[in-house]
């Protein structure tokens, strides 16, 4: 049983030079877009906003392929997506490349954006690699590079076809998570009305994962989606990012006893970064965050919670690092939420994140000891702070990752 009164195990200069010698996954990092805003985006965005046609959302797809084009051919933004990942202390990432989407044009979305984190990893292939077994993550770490894990939060891009499963896996597809917070034919998410478990379809969707060596990740799912996926999985199932419903409740969260069989199975719990998840108030912060790694730990124990912080950029959820104007809202979640928001920064038709003003993700959540990547040394330096020994943080830190992944993935 791990005591909130723990001495601290190292001091804070300690616990940096430690982050920086370990190994560190981060279940959930979005650098698969947005990560990098150089002064020619910069541009281009001021004259798409100042032409006035364009919504937020629409200049934002635009970015994201000039986001590429830039790696691609420019020495300079080569170097600051670099410089962005170094100051994280981050080795490998699971980055998500296919999360909510219409139905229509899923596959296709799908498959451009993979097509860009291989873009992306090609560019920068002397400090950057595909991570595709237990392998070459342990590879990476001691080359002293960093690592790309693909994943998608969705499965609407394969549509009605599993056949899909195998291309995207062929691809570099090797996490897959069943909904996003919304019904899909494969089951309920989080956030939807009636939150039921796996479809038929679902359970054969679980099937072929396990046939591929894929894992069956259950962050946004209903509980009764994870209740299902450990009865019909042959592999351990893991959250790669979310928090402790036993701590704070939230939509988005897990309850103890779907924790708890979650690691009887051999699974994984990564704990997200996202204020709005750790407590009920706009007051999180990074103790918060290690209430949520004390709890599941002494409930799922030391060898099945990690680290999923899911952030990209700035902002109360997984934003970017793009710096759109005032009137359009720097935040795209926040501003789902604000009737007196620009129109252009409103999505078009419906919205098929499934968030709602309920799950805390205001301009007021917040958290200003971990607001993007670049902070996260700081969850080591807390980690270490509430009496975590080396031997632990090893294990919270990516240790723990690793070992599923080599059991499901091979």
């Amino acid at each position: 049983m791990i005591s909130p009164k723990r001495k601290p195990s190292m001091t804070p200069g300690e616990a940096l030079e430690f982050h920086q010698d370990t190994l560190v996954v981060d279940s959930k990092m979005i650098v698969s877009q947005g990560t990098l805003f150089t002064e020619k985006m910069r541009e281009a965005m001021a004259e798409w906003v100042d032409e006035g046609r364009l919504s937020r959302f629409e200049i934002q797809e635009r970015l994201l392929e000039m986001e590429i084009q830039e790696i691609q051919d420019s020495a300079e933004a080569r170097e600051q997506f670099l410089d962005f990942w170094n100051r994280t202390g981050v080795t490998v990432g699971s980055s998500t490349y296919a999360g909510p989407h219409p139905p229509d044009g899923a596959f296709e979305t799908a498959v451009r954006s993979l097509a860009r984190g291989r873009a992306t990893i090609d560019a920068m292939q002397d400090n950057l690699r595909l991570v595709l077994t237990s392998a070459d993550l342990e590879q990476v770490y001691r080359d002293r590079v960093h690592g790309i894990i693909f994943d998608f939060q969705n499965t609407t891009h394969i549509g009605g076809d599993l056949s899909r499963l195998k291309v995207f896996r062929d691809m570099g597809l090797r996490i897959v998570q069943l909904t996003y917070n919304l019904r899909n034919l494969v089951g309920d998410g989080c956030t939807e009305r009636y939150r039921t478990g796996l479809t038929y379809f679902g359970i054969e969707v679980v099937e072929c994962l396990n046939e591929l060596n894929m894992m069956v990740d259950v962050s946004h799912c209903s509980q009764n989606v994870g209740w299902d996926a450990i009865q019909f999985s042959t592999s351990p199932v893991v959250v790669t990012h979310s928090a402790s419903n036993g701590i704070a409740y939230h939509d988005r969260g897990k309850d103890d006893d779907l924790a708890k069989a979650i690691a009887d199975n051999g699974g994984y719990f990564g704990v997200a970064a996202i204020a709005g998840f750790l407590r009920n108030d706009t007051h999180a912060t990074l103790d918060d965050f290690a209430n949520h790694v004390e709890h599941l730990v002494n409930i799922m124990g030391i060898d099945h919670v990690g680290i999923g912080s899911d952030k990209c950029g700035p902002g109360p959820g997984t934003e970017t690092m793009y710096e759109y104007p005032a009137e359009m809202g720097p935040f795209a979640t926040s501003y789902l939420f604000n009737p007196n928001a620009d129109p252009r920064s409103q999505p078009t038709g419906f919205d098929w994140t499934g968030f709602r003003p309920e799950h805390r993700l205001s301009d007021q959540h917040r958290m200003p000891d971990f607001d993007q990547p670049t902070d996260w040394p700081n969850i080591t330096v807390k980690l270490a702070e509430r009496g975590f020994n080396q031997e632990e943080l090893r294990k919270l830190l990516g240790l723990n990752f690793l070992r599923v992944f080599k059991d499901v993935v091979g």
